[in-house]
C-alpha cells in the first residue's frame, strides 16, 4: 500500500489513519484485538483520540466493538459479502437504468473519464486509498446522473460496506485492471442509452469483484 504524507488535525486524526493503514497492509490481522491502552502508549496519545479512531473505524465497518469486550479488526464473512453484493446489484441495476433514460452529457462523460483515468494509475501504483477513492466516485457520478438523490445515498452506504471487504480479501493485481476495463465497458453502454447492455455490464463487473473478493478472502483465511 503506498503511505501517504498526511497533516493531522487531530490526535485522533493521527491514529485513525495509522489503524487504517496497518489494517490495509495486513500488518493488523482480521479478529485482532485493538487495546486502547497499548495503542496509545505505542502512539503517544491520550486513550480518549484512540477510542474516537475506534469509533470512526467500526462506523466503516472496519472494527468491531463488543460492548464490555472491546475493539477487534473486523473479519468479514462470506454471508455477509453474499448479502452485500446482492444488495448492490440491486441498487446499482437502477441506477445505470435511471442513467440511461436521463442521458449523459458531455461535463459527465468528462468527469467520469478523467475518474476511470485516475483509478487505472492507483491501479497501476498499487494505492489503495486513491483506488478506492476513484472507483467510489465512478459509480456516485452514475447514480447523480439519474438524478434520485436516495439513490445516490444508498449507493454510498453500500459502496462503504462493500470497500471494507477489499481491505481485508483483495490485492492489487490484474483484477483491479479488469475493473478498469469493465468500468469503462459500462460508460459506453450508458452513454449510447443501452439500457440492457448497461445493466448486463454492471451485473458481470459486481459478478467479478464478488468472485475475486471471495477468492481471496479464502486465502487469507
Amino acid at each position: 500500500m503506498t503511505q501517504h504524507s498526511r497533516l493531522y488535525n487531530t490526535s485522533s486524526d493521527y491514529v485513525y489513519f495509522d489503524l487504517r493503514d496497518k489494517i490495509a497492509s495486513r500488518e493488523l490481522k482480521p479478529k485482532q484485538r485493538l487495546l486502547e491502552v497499548k495503542i496509545a502508549t505505542e502512539m503517544g496519545v491520550s486513550r480518549t483520540p484512540v477510542r474516537e479512531a475506534l469509533r470512526r473505524l467500526a462506523s466503516e465497518g472496519l472494527v468491531k466493538i463488543v460492548p464490555n469486550s472491546g475493539a477487534r479488526v473486523a473479519s468479514p464473512t462470506p454471508n455477509e459479502m453474499e448479502n452485500a453484493y446482492s444488495v448492490r446489484e440491486y441498487l446499482e441495476n437502477l441506477s445505470v437504468e435511471l442513467a440511461c433514460r436521463n442521458g449523459l452529457d458531455s461535463r459527465a462523460i468528462e468527469s467520469l473519464e478523467s475518474v476511470l483515468a485516475a483509478e487505472e494509475s492507483a491501479s497501476e501504483k498499487g494505492d489503495i486509498d486513491a483506488f478506492l477513492e476513484a472507483n467510489n466516485a465512478f459509480h456516485r457520478l452514475i447514480a447523480e446522473s439519474g438524478k434520485n438523490q436516495v439513490l445516490c445515498e444508498h449507493i454510498d452506504s453500500i459502496m462503504t460496506r462493500t470497500n471494507v471487504f477489499i481491505f481485508f480479501c483483495d490485492d492489487f493485481d490484474e483484477e483491479k485492471k479488469a475493473s478498469v476495463a469493465e468500468h469503462r465497458a459500462i460508460l459506453r453502454a450508458i452513454a449510447k442509452r443501452d439500457r440492457e447492455g448497461a445493466q448486463r455490464e454492471m451485473r458481470e463487473h459486481l459478478t467479478h469483484s464478488h468472485r475475486a473478493l471471495a477468492a481471496a478472502e479464502g486465502k487469507v483465511n
